[in-house]
């Protein structure tokens, strides 16, 4: 059964590449393909989605949506288009530390650690990347401030 992986931007998939060159040597209906597409990723708007497209051999198609990259939910929380070019100067965004739980519960069977603690110092780790603090803090800052047990209360 051939598969095609492609990143779409949420609600917005179109016949043009990379679908259309993908699926068009598979016989399958890229209209259909890209409606379904689009209705299954319209609540990911501005975001890029992995999907995955499996295709039998009467040529049905079946469309899986993964979650969006941590960076990309990030960037929707923090209500900004882009990171910054120099982490080290410039911050863009400032995130409440509830919002990094929520972000870390949303990506939770995507990361590389089972506890909610290590889960946070993932999405925090992406902040640093991206030059956004939470609660005005650097993302090592607030590392340090969970591996002390100051948001236990928050993270068991």
């Amino acid at each position: 059964m051939p598969e095609v992986s492609v990143m779409v931007e949420g609600g917005k998939a179109s016949p043009a590449a990379p679908l259309g060159p993908a699926l068009g040597p598979l016989g399958v209906n890229i209209s259909k393909v890209v409606q379904e597409i689009n209705e299954k990723t319209k609540n990911y708007s501005g975001m890029k989605v992995p999907v995955k497209i499996k295709i039998d051999s009467k040529k049905n198609f079946e469309i899986s949506v993964g979650s969006p990259p941590v960076s990309s939910l990030i960037l929707s929380e923090a209500k900004i288009k882009k990171g910054t070019g120099n982490q080290r100067e410039t911050k863009v965004a400032d995130l409440k530390f509830e919002q990094v739980i929520k972000l870390a519960k949303m990506k939770a069977t995507d990361l590389n650690s089972s506890k909610l603690k290590s889960q946070v110092c993932e999405v925090l780790g992406s902040c640093n990347s991206l030059g956004i603090t939470v609660e005005g803090k650097t993302a090592k800052q607030m590392i340090a401030e969970i591996k002390q047990g100051s948001f236990d209360s928050q993270l068991n």
